[in-house]
């Protein structure tokens, strides 16, 4: 079934999904949140949304101390907790990291107009053949952790490598709450050219190194 929308964000002035998470993000505390925080406002229901807030972070060029680790491995566990079929569990340490609501919030406004642009091409229920069915929901869910995985690659130094795994997940959490099959594929796409990209980088890296040593005993 589709996630509901979380706590605190319904009523007519939040309907659609793009509105939900601007309405959370105006909320955010002036100083500090904590990945616990977020999670009670969202509610177990809201875990895709959720993802969807925890991926804008890493759409602009920005870099925000201590984000990274936290929000992919978070969105990990939301991956595992769906494809268990279990309540997301978080331990102690992620769920009470405080992060700097004040540098967050800007941030994660800039990433909204990903959001936006999806929103527009996004329809509920096309392609139905890609999101319906147990088979297709164990394959978006593995697919689903594996961007989350490739989100948490040491590669964020390199242009686009959180980007690229980032719009995987983003288009993942339409494609699920909405029941886009069009959205799933685009995920899927995104996730394949991560992995392509990942290769020509680690490719690229051992023709260095290789270089080097050859260079160095010569």
């Amino acid at each position: 079934m589709p996630d509901q929308p979380p706590h605190g964000a319904q009523g007519p002035q939040a309907t659609t999904l793009g509105e939900q998470l601007a309405a959370i993000i105006r909320d955010l505390p002036e100083d500090k949140v904590t990945l616990g925080e977020l999670l009670d406002v969202f509610g177990n229901e809201g875990l895709l949304l959720l993802t969807m807030l925890l991926t804008l972070v890493f759409l602009i060029p920005v870099s925000i101390p201590g984000v990274s680790t936290v929000f992919g491995a978070a969105i990990l566990l939301v991956g595992i907790s769906r494809l268990v079929g279990r309540p997301l569990w978080l331990p102690a340490k992620l769920k009470d990291k405080a992060l700097p609501a004040d540098k967050l919030r800007p941030g994660l406004t800039g990433g909204m107009v990903w959001v936006q642009r999806l929103e527009k091409i996004s329809r509920p229920h096309r392609l139905r053949f890609f999101v319906d069915g147990r088979a297709q929901n164990l394959a978006n869910n593995l697919a689903f952790i594996m961007a989350a995985v490739l989100l948490m690659a040491p590669f964020g130094f390199v242009p686009f490598s959180n980007t690229l795994p980032a719009l995987a997940l983003l288009f993942y959490a339409v494609g699920m709450i909405q029941r886009d099959g069009g959205a799933m594929l685009l995920g899927h796409l995104a996730n394949i050219g991560t992995i392509i990209y990942f290769g020509i980088l680690i490719g690229g890296g051992s023709v260095a190194v290789r270089e080097l040593f050859q260079r160095l005993s010569s």
